[in-house]
């Protein structure tokens, strides 16, 4: 049986910083911290749909336009993983492509290159992650290289159908063999957080909630 749009629906309920907890409990990795979000609001999850960009030439077949087959591949439980790590000053993702991927239903993008068009972006309340921005096209400059097929993003290695969660902590990839372990100890950490919080607010002193096996708490 397909775990995928539970594990999605259960990862939108967390922040990155408990999965990213979580992957150190279980000495796994997959974070990148720092990206800001450039448009929407709040947190995204979902399965990776990939788009590799890059010099050169597109592979063979019928000519299309960048992004138009990850966004065609995708849907509500996706989040597309974009890897233009060429240097050149260019966009990766543009006003279309968001238009087009708002109407799909898809969760957002995270794009390990620049983005233009991000005022289009803003006005479709649709999600991006990126470190850059700019207004140059990638026509002349960049080629689709591939969909759904392996990406790097920054520092992490992401594969299509990895789980990813991104929000303002940090984008963070987990694999499908991983993800319902890597669940799990977030949510019990994210739990035990919560029921510290009730604490404070109940009017207990900070030193006495956050004591001084806190770290070690949160790993049991």
């Amino acid at each position: 049986m397909d775990n995928t749009h539970n594990y999605v629906a259960r990862l939108r309920r967390l922040d990155a910083c408990a999965v990213s907890d979580a992957l150190d409990s279980l000495e796994l990795s997959g974070q990148v911290s720092g990206v800001p979000q450039a448009s929407g609001d709040g947190r995204i999850a979902g399965r990776a749909v990939t788009l590799k960009l890059g010099t050169g030439e597109p592979p063979p077949g019928p000519a299309r336009h960048l992004g138009t087959a990850a966004i065609e591949a995708a849907g509500p439980d996706n989040v597309i993983v974009i890897e233009q790590r060429t240097g050149i000053d260019c966009g990766s993702w543009g006003g279309l492509l968001s238009l087009g991927a708002k109407q799909r239903g898809i969760a957002g993008v995270v794009c390990d290159g620049p983005v233009r068009d991000i005022d289009e972006a803003r006005a479709h309340a649709f999600t991006i992650f990126t470190r850059k921005l700019t207004a140059r096209t990638g026509r002349g400059r960049v080629v689709e290289l591939g969909t759904n097929v392996p990406v790097t993003f920054e520092t992490v290695n992401v594969t299509p159908g990895d789980y990813v969660i991104a929000d303002r902590s940090a984008v963070i990839f987990i694999t499908p063999d991983n993800i319902a372990r890597v669940l799990e100890k977030a949510e019990m950490i994210a739990a035990k957080e919560a029921a510290m919080a009730d604490r404070l607010r109940a009017g207990e002193p900070i030193s006495k909630v956050m004591a001084g096996n806190y770290e070690h708490m949160l790993r049991r």
